[in-house]
């Protein structure tokens, strides 16, 4: 007898267990999800530092040139093609290579020292390989979780970021689908559902880019004509690239329009890097604006009536 209940409770469990994870997880209805970014964020007051958790969508220089402009303090932790996951886990590939640089500080011990009002987290791309085989959501709701118990009062924030130009799907199409489909609705509505996570809010960086190739291809950018300039391969970006990346990261961090920040920024190495000319870089500048304010789960507050940047190609 003792036998078959022991039997018994082993297949309760394996069912149990093979349910839990076939079942939907909780998430956050249109209501709650749009009620998260209902108010604006103030833009930070005084000297902040922000921490960067990545792989090479992030990079060294990007960061370097954000915090110039910034005039901000960072630190970073990065992998090639590295998850969420893989950063909790310890199995970051390209662990030592990457972080062979002085702003390398433990994303552990980061989270875990309330020593930075900004988080900057980077989930790795293919995003749909990462969500079915890296438990994306589960991922960012435990570093939000581990970032809030140390630091109540920090800004999460999620870096949307995009994947290989040579997708079948077509690249502009990937990124104008995969933000409601995947980055809200398989990453920020169930990781936000979570005890202990709050609101995370999103750096649109796949957004970006896609609207300023798009202004590029159409002329609407001095000396810029399109992905060449943007992407030094079919997914990093070019020295221009990581400038845009910035640009983007200010806005959103600061809470106030790029316009006017210097179209030179060093980077990680002190050299300059490749800039866009000035017109150029006002060009933009307005276009990060915009699209930044234009979507609510930036935290921004729109300031300045611009309309949203037009997808017409």
């Amino acid at each position: 007898m003792a036998i078959w209940i022991g039997l018994g409770l082993m297949a309760l469990a394996f069912w149990g267990g093979l349910l839990w994870r076939l079942a939907p997880p909780r998430m956050l209805d249109d209501a709650a999800f749009a009620a998260a970014y209902a108010t604006p964020l103030p833009p930070p007051e005084g000297g902040i530092r922000v921490y960067h958790l990545g792989h090479s969508l992030v990079g060294r220089d990007m960061p370097a040139m954000l915090a110039a402009a910034g005039g901000h303090g960072w630190n970073s932790q990065l992998g090639w093609g590295a998850s969420l996951k893989s950063h909790l886990d310890g199995t970051v590939p390209g662990f030592a290579e990457e972080n062979a640089t002085p702003a390398f500080r433990p994303a552990d011990e980061a989270a875990a020292s309330a020593d930075y009002p900004v988080f900057v987290l980077t989930e790795m791309v293919e995003l749909k390989d990462a969500i079915r085989y890296h438990d994306s959501a589960a991922a960012l709701a435990e570093w939000a979780r581990r970032i809030r118990a140390a630091n109540p009062g920090a800004r999460i924030y999620l870096y949307e970021t995009w994947h290989r130009t040579d997708d079948p799907a077509g690249w502009l199409e990937r990124i104008d689908g995969d933000l409601a489909l995947l980055w809200e609705g398989r990453l920020l509505r169930p990781a936000m559902a979570a005890p202990g996570v709050g609101t995370i809010h999103v750096i649109p960086g796949g957004q970006v880019m896609a609207a300023v190739m798009r202004e590029a291809e159409a002329g609407r950018i001095p000396g810029v004509n399109g992905r060449e300039d943007l992407l030094s391969d079919e997914i990093h970006f070019s020295d221009l690239g990581a400038w845009v990346m910035a640009m983007t990261h200010f806005a959103v961090i600061h809470g106030r329009s790029p316009l006017g920040l210097p179209h030179v920024l060093p980077k990680a190495d002190g050299t300059p890097g490749g800039a866009p000319s000035e017109p150029a870089a006002r060009a933009i500048q307005e276009v990060v604006w915009r699209v930044v304010t234009s979507y609510a789960a930036t935290g921004v507050a729109r300031r300045d009536g611009l309309p949203p940047v037009m997808q017409d190609g």
